[in-house]
């Protein structure tokens, strides 16, 4: 879990540094843009981050993160798939945030 853990943590560091493409490029490139179709996503400016939740999920890694960004706060799961042995968001997904997340 570490090795993916860390990769997540990278990632989430570059959506908060507003590195976009850094963290664009860290997705499945087949997915875009309709990975993001129907879901709130955090722009440029991300004022804090927190990241709740990482999990295997069978043969993928889910990681969930909470922005707080001008516009309010975001929940984030993203859903990772191994590509020729890299790990790349392949979807996104919101989640509802409570004073617990």
């Amino acid at each position: 879990m570490s090795d993916f853990r860390a990769r997540y943590e990278r990632h989430v560091q570059h959506v908060l540094d507003g590195d976009v493409r850094s963290a664009l490029a860290e997705m499945v490139q087949g997915n875009l843009p309709q990975v993001f179709d129907g879901v709130s996503v955090p722009g440029r400016t991300v004022h804090a981050v927190r990241i709740v939740d990482v999990r295997r999920e069978g043969d993928t890694w889910v990681g969930e993160t909470v922005y707080t960004t001008p516009e309010g706060v975001i929940g984030l799961r993203s859903i990772w798939e191994e590509h020729d042995g890299v790990w790349l968001a392949a979807r996104l997904e919101n989640f509802p945030v409570t004073d617990a997340s």
